[in-house]
């Protein structure tokens, strides 16, 4: 398992680059604006991390500014962490087998989400090509929220 980002979503893109990146001295490696999604993200790393963000696109924080104003409220501006693993469908099934609620079910053979036990959201994100869709994954459906 690698370690790849955290998510973070901000309400004040200028004022959280200036904190992230003018005074704590973290590094923009890049950014993605979608009109269509109405959202931009900026992913930043420490500068002792720029090697490895190089070479592995990780580990990173991920700044996430939605463009329709929204209150955060109940932890939401805390987005995930994400984790790349070997295979998405045997560490789904280990974490089922501990009695982890799968809440997005990696249909694609790509991507999951569970949540820690105190409610933070996990990504788990498959190293390399998806996977060949598969069952019991392909046909779940998602639980609460993620």
């Amino acid at each position: 398992m690698q370690y790849l980002h955290t998510m973070v979503r901000v309400s004040d893109l200028q004022a959280s680059l200036a904190f992230y990146c003018d005074a704590l001295g973290l590094v923009e490696t890049s950014r993605t604006e979608s009109e269509a999604g109405r959202f931009t993200l900026i992913f930043l790393a420490a500068p002792e991390d720029l090697d490895m963000v190089k070479s592995a696109s990780a580990p990173l924080l991920e700044l996430t500014y939605n463009w329709d104003p929204e209150a955060y409220t109940g932890g939401r501006n805390f987005g995930h962490l994400a984790f790349q693993v070997d295979d998405i469908y045997a560490t789904c099934a280990k974490l089922a087998e501990a009695g982890v609620r799968i809440n997005r079910p990696p249909r694609d053979g790509r991507m999951a989400f569970v949540r820690s036990p105190d409610n933070i959201s996990i990504e788990l994100l498959q190293r390399g090509d998806r996977l060949p869709s598969q069952e019991p994954w392909a046909s779940m459906e998602n639980t609460g929220a993620w």
